[in-house]
């Protein structure tokens, strides 16, 4: 059977019933299917572990703590849910969420498709900061370690975007700029570990480093969500401009696109979103590498598509990593940054596999 021709090419296809299928609502309908997909994900996550809960007791609870009533389980279940499982799930969801954002709007601005949300040196610049509180014990106790993390993550960006305003602010000077201060902010947290703490602290340190969702709390988890949406609504209002910004700067400045204003900003609240998140879980690599390709593969360049699922589809892969972290080898947990590398690594093969393939 042959395609459409180009009369017919770009207009909506018509299902078997006569109906119109307009291609406008197939984000919609994608997202809407991720969104689904999540909160079964988020139900069967609270259930797996050592403590057998039903995804009726989880349910019971979430409607007992928002005033229906008593839940029927035990003050030890009750707590299970409500305190440890259930933060811990929805926080490896936003951070799944938000990381996978980042490496979309990056790797847009930045024509770089290696670039994801610890190009700039954040996660190095909240390691640092973090280690200072925690070996140094900068802040005098005043500072917790993600307040620490927060701000030298904020740090690390300063100082990234000093060094690239200096040397021109073009796209290729940003990503140098991000690898010099990823490189620094690392040294002096190898440093620091090396030469001033124990060893229990050092392997505190390195979990921490490697992605950890263990001290996860409802702070956390309203924290990072209310900054996650308030990135995804300056994001997703800019998702034409992403689209102008991937066919290159010169393109996207004919368009009337104002670039460094606009790269700026986008830059500014990835960094900030990513700063939070990693305060937060610390460093989980390959969820804002890998996503970006494997949904531009299925639903194609345009980030009018791009934004609402890979939002959705981060927050999925991080709550199932997460799960496995916890679970598979129990009652010893994996740091998640570890899993999300072993399947992120052959996974970004395979993509640029096929991408190379398509070409």
């Amino acid at each position: 059977m042959t395609g459409p021709g180009p009369a017919t090419a770009g207009r909506p296809g018509r299902e078997k019933d006569g109906s119109v299928r307009s291609p406008r609502s197939r984000p919609l309908v994608a997202g809407v299917a991720g969104v689904l997909l999540l909160g079964v994900s988020v139900a069967l996550a609270v259930t797996l572990g050592p403590a057998d809960i039903r995804v009726a007791d989880t349910w019971s609870v979430v409607v007992s703590r928002l005033g229906g009533g008593p839940s029927g389980l035990s003050p030890i279940r009750d707590g299970i849910v409500w305190e440890l499982r259930l933060p811990r799930t929805l926080l490896a969801a936003v951070c799944g969420a938000g990381l996978a954002v980042c490496g979309v709007v990056m790797q847009s601005l930045l024509r770089n498709p290696l670039a994801d949300p610890f190009v700039l040196g954040v996660s190095s610049g909240a390691s640092t900061g973090a280690v200072a509180v925690v070996v140094l014990g900068v802040g005098g106790g005043a500072v917790s370690v993600a307040g620490g993390a927060f701000l030298g993550a904020l740090a690390s960006f300063a100082l990234v975007l000093l060094l690239s305003h200096t040397l021109g602010g073009t796209t290729d000077r940003v990503v140098l700029a991000g690898v010099a201060a990823m490189q620094l902010f690392s040294a002096l947290t190898s440093f620091v570990v090396m030469t001033a703490a124990d060893a229990e602290t050092t392997r505190g340190v390195l979990f921490w480093l490697l992605g950890s969702l263990t001290g996860a709390d409802w702070t956390d988890v309203g924290v990072c969500g209310a900054v996650l949406v308030a990135a995804l609504l300056v994001c997703g209002g800019h998702a034409r401009t992403l689209d102008a910004f991937a066919f290159g700067e010169e393109t996207a400045a004919t368009l009337g696109v104002p670039v460094a204003r606009t790269r700026l900003a986008l830059l500014t609240v990835t960094a900030l979103l990513t700063a939070v998140l990693v305060a937060a879980a610390g460093a989980i690599g390959f969820v804002g590498l890998v996503l970006p390709h494997a949904l531009r593969a299925l639903a194609g360049p345009g980030h009018a598509r791009l934004l609402p699922l890979a939002a959705p589809a981060g927050a999925v892969f991080l709550v199932w990593a997460d799960t496995l972290a916890r679970t598979v080898l129990d009652p010893q947990e994996v740091p998640v940054g570890v899993v999300t590398s072993l399947v992120g690594v052959p996974a970004f093969v395979l993509v640029l596999h096929r991408t190379r393939s398509a070409r």
